[in-house]
């Protein structure tokens, strides 16, 4: 007897399984559509860039020059860059520029995308 009632029980604990699983509802998770949060990211402010002056030494001149700087109490030490680095020096300023406008284009169009209204479309290119 008491095997069947342990067949009973299994028969109906399997029962009460199956069927909890038959009345899951359809979820819903396409048809809700979530409005999107502004990103509220204020743009950064210009870099403040201290003035430089530069001192072109050559041979001719840099006796002269390293005189005018201990006249002025200033340390004459020479940072030197041939005309080929100062050129590469150049290509690195402006590949940080080009950079940094693809960053700007990149925050600008998440921007577009997370604060625009969705039913007007925007042709204007930046």
């Amino acid at each position: 007897m008491s095997h069947t009632i342990k067949n009973i029980f299994l028969v109906s604990l399997l029962a009460i399984v199956l069927s909890g699983c038959s009345t899951v509802s359809k979820l819903d998770v396409f048809k809700t559509e979530v409005e999107r949060a502004p990103l509220n990211l204020p743009q950064p402010e210009a870099a403040k860039m201290e003035n430089i002056k530069w001192v072109i030494i050559n041979s001719e001149n840099a006796e002269e020059v390293f005189a005018k700087l201990k006249e002025q109490g200033k340390d004459p030490v020479l940072f030197g860059l041939s005309d080929d680095d100062y050129q590469l020096l150049s290509k690195n300023f402006a590949q940080i520029r080009a950079y940094m406008i693809k960053q700007q284009k990149v925050i600008d169009a998440y921007k577009e995308y997370y604060e625009s209204d969705t039913d007007t479309t925007n042709t204007d290119s930046k």
